[in-house]
């Protein structure tokens, strides 16, 4: 099979936040501390598979996100009017 030949560098998603989490993720761009400490020596289908999970990842955090979201019950866009209270 031919390898299609790679235009544009795949760029290195940090943002500047290099926090980690319990688990060892980045709080900026969600890599594993490997992740980001090899980026550079990674090839482009190695960026890229990092890439695809930390895609997978950004949508478990909203997911578990909207799951909260759900459990509490509130709608913070919704106007509650509220009676007097003496």
């Amino acid at each position: 099979m031919n390898q299609q030949i790679e235009l544009f560098e795949i760029a290195n998603p940090c943002i500047g936040v290099c926090q980690s989490n319990k688990k060892g993720y980045c709080f900026g761009c969600l890599r594993s501390r490997p992740e980001r400490q090899l980026w550079h020596n990674m090839t482009t289908e190695q960026r890229r598979e990092v890439l695809r999970l930390v895609s997978g990842r950004k949508l478990r955090i909203e997911q578990i996100k909207q799951r909260k979201g759900e459990q509490l019950g509130f709608d913070f866009e919704e106007v509650v009017e509220m009676g007097e209270l003496f």
